[in-house]
């Protein structure tokens, strides 16, 4: 369960890259096909430079994330894992009031996931 616990984390780190990837590097093309139901197709190039800021935060969430898989102490890893994917699940639960439901279930749901292996099997081992 241990390994399960630990690839949700991966599986969330990565999504988190995917999210810096577009909102840094691809958002007037895969960011116009991706939130093209929240922004009209003319705000992309404006808003070139905020949702390149907002890109690198979800870079830092991720960072956080793999961060974990370097530290060996468990109760510092878990501990850890639980403070960046309570940032991802506040994050998506923001987003999915803010802006769209969706937000929730690509964002917020995998983490929630993620945090419960967290609690019931890498804090008990």
């Amino acid at each position: 369960m241990k390994t399960i616990a630990e690839i949700l984390i991966g599986i969330v780190a990565l999504e988190h890259l995917y999210f810096l990837w577009i909102e840094m590097f691809a958002w007037e093309t895969k960011g116009k096909e991706t939130f093209k139901d929240l922004l009209a197709g003319d705000l992309f190039k404006p808003t070139k430079t905020l949702a390149a800021n907002q890109g690198l935060y979800n870079g830092f969430l991720s960072a956080g994330l793999i961060w974990t898989f370097f530290i060996t102490d468990n109760l510092w890893r878990s501990n850890i894992s639980l403070f960046f994917l309570g940032c991802v699940i506040i994050a998506g639960i923001y987003g999915a009031i803010t802006a769209t439901r969706k937000i929730f279930f690509v964002q917020a749901l995998p983490a929630i996931v993620a945090l419960i292996f967290i609690i019931v099997f890498m804090r008990a081992g």
